[in-house]
């Protein structure tokens, strides 16, 4: 390595503006992965949540099924559950945390009035309309816990790439322009003396 470097003025200068720059990104991206980390914990609290709500309507949602199905009959669930005829629309999006683009998901049109349902204006059994709501609001649930857990894997990987980027600069790059830099400075203090100790012959 000190055979390729230049023991030059010019040189050294070069390095110290390298070493001052790759010092100063080196601060930056510390900042930046401070920052996701943080907001890292922040959405993994709310994943989880989320998930723990997911779960809980999930169950309640089954139970209701089974009592509709128990009571009203196989056949009558089923006819429910094709009445619908409007799909939820879901519209996907996107926003920044730190630099980092992560979905944003929404859908106004996932839970619906007994009407709106496709099966009110002939008959309405209560043990399915409960079925019916509770898996709206599992669809809801699951719309959220996409968007937050697809947020909370992109932010891991920012934080694993910056992580890398840091340490290359910190353990790497940065330790190699400083050992450049002092050769340099070695270097051109021998040739200092040398000069000094030629001239000084030259005189006497």
């Amino acid at each position: 390595m000190a055979s390729e470097i230049k023991p030059t003025r010019s040189e050294l200068m070069k390095l110290k503006l390298k070493i001052k720059l790759a010092k100063s990104g080196h601060n930056l991206l510390k900042k930046k992965r401070d920052g996701l980390i943080l907001d890292f914990f922040e959405i993994l609290k709310k994943a989880k949540t989320i998930r723990s709500e997911l779960n809980e309507v999930y169950a309640k949602a089954k139970t209701d099924a089974d009592i509709a199905q128990a009571i009203e009959g196989k056949i009558a669930l089923a006819s429910a559950a094709t009445a619908l005829k409007d799909k939820p629309v879901i519209t996907l999006d996107t926003k920044n945390i730190m630099g980092v683009v992560v979905p944003k998901i929404s859908s106004d049109s996932v839970r619906k009035s007994i009407f709106e349902r496709g099966y009110g204006r002939v008959r309405c059994s209560p043990y399915i309309n409960d079925a019916t709501d509770g898996y709206e609001q599992v669809v809801q649930k699951v719309i959220l816990a996409a968007e937050v857990e697809t947020s909370v894997r992109r932010l891991i990987e920012e934080i694993e790439k910056t992580k890398r980027r840091v340490n290359a600069l910190e353990f790497k790059a940065i330790p190699e322009m400083e050992t450049q830099e002092a050769f340099i400075k070695l270097r051109l203090e021998e040739m200092e003396r040398e000069n000094v100790f030629r001239l000084k012959k030259i005189k006497s």
